[in-house]
């Protein structure tokens, strides 16, 4: 079946019509182009709650770590908004993480806005998971704020400078806490700007498929086959996140952070979020602490790199490829092992297994442009 392709209008109205109606979309995409949408309805419940919270929340550190008791005591819903918000980060991370798997494995990259766009979104994104695992003000929050700040002063000759900037002093005080309020409230709707921008770029170029062919051939209208498909994701999601609310809400929290942060107390294992931790384990893997920060750039940057190295592959899809296929594989087995070794302390053999992993990491994505 051909279909024919309506044209963008310059109505808004049209736009969202054809955004969410009319826009022809391939025929065989799977369960794993769900995930685009399952962005945005976490984006959007974080943006609504985390509106709901900022009116009880307040960004002094003599009252931040009470504020967020009120709120779970005190305030109408309140344990179930803060939960929400605070689990739902979470899941964001892993439908960003599943998303952006699936467009190496199916080699989206070739459509090159789009994927800087999302490797774009994905930057803000960690700013913004980062600047708001502080604002509890517990042990974690305030001594991961010290040691990745700090992390800016190995930058030539303006790191220092940088690091008073984001402290509004000379530790991490009432000044930096404020700061980081002010940019998690910000961020989200940059985000949501960059989110807009990139379906923008994607409804000009056109999903990618499993298959890779880029025609315009048996495509059908996204409303009602693929509308559905989305609804049924979002329920699913909406029952695990109310599920895990209501059952085991800290699961994935740290109980240092159940502890008012105190700067005279060191906890004795400093990490961030599970979802940052093969980033940390690549960071903490190099001595030197220029060099660490460097790897820890280059563990995101490199994804933008992806579309260079596709000029040199002669394939469309990974599935194609056997030795393709056993690299993507390894690539998740790589991130699996970072993870975990980010959850345990330096010191032999983590040090050496995160090494070895890391290097194992970059030499994945170098190696893609070997393979025809």
């Amino acid at each position: 079946m051909m279909m024919k392709i309506p044209l963008m209008k310059t109505n808004p109205f049209m736009n969202m019509m054809y955004s969410f109606v009319t826009l022809p979309t391939p025929s065989n995409i799977s369960i794993w182009w769900n995930f685009g949408s399952l962005l945005g309805l976490c984006l959007i419940t974080q943006i609504i709650t985390g509106l709901i919270l900022t009116m009880h929340y307040s960004p002094t550190t003599s009252i931040a770590f009470y504020s967020i008791i009120h709120i779970m005591n005190d305030m109408n819903l309140g344990w179930m908004i803060r939960y929400t918000h605070l689990n739902m980060a979470s899941f964001f991370f892993v439908c960003l993480y599943i998303h952006m798997l699936r467009g190496i494995y199916n080699m989206s990259f070739i459509l090159l806005a789009p994927w800087l766009s999302g490797v774009s979104i994905l930057f803000i994104l960690m700013a913004t998971a980062f600047v708001g695992y502080v604002l509890p003000w517990g042990q974690m929050s305030f001594w991961g704020a010290t040691v990745i700040t700090n992390l800016m002063s190995a930058i030539p000759y303006m790191g220092n400078l940088i690091v008073t900037w984001l402290w509004g002093g000379f530790s991490v005080n009432s000044p930096t806490l404020n700061r980081f309020y002010t940019f998690h409230f910000i961020l989200p709707f940059i985000i949501l700007l960059m989110v807009l921008i990139h379906l923008t770029l994607l409804h000009e170029t056109g999903s990618n498929n499993p298959l890779g062919t880029q025609n315009n051939f048996y495509k059908i209208p996204f409303h009602p086959y693929f509308t559905l498909k989305d609804m049924m994701g979002f329920i699913i999601i909406y029952m695990m996140i109310m599920s895990m609310i209501n059952l085991t809400p800290n699961f994935l929290n740290d109980p240092e952070n159940f502890i008012e942060a105190n700067p005279m107390i060191t906890p004795p294992h400093i990490q961030p979020e599970w979802y940052f931790l093969f980033a940390y384990s690549i960071l903490r893997s190099i001595p030197n602490k220029l060099g660490g920060v460097i790897a820890l750039l280059m563990s995101i940057l490199i994804l933008m790199m992806l579309p260079l190295m596709n000029k040199l592959i002669k394939i469309t899809n990974m599935k194609y490829s056997m030795k393709n296929k056993f690299m993507f594989i390894s690539l998740i087995h790589t991130l699996i092992i970072l993870t975990w070794i980010g959850m345990k302390p330096i010191e032999t053999p983590y040090l050496q297994i995160g090494q070895m992993y890391s290097t194992l990491y970059f030499l994945i994505f170098m190696n893609f442009n070997k393979i025809k």
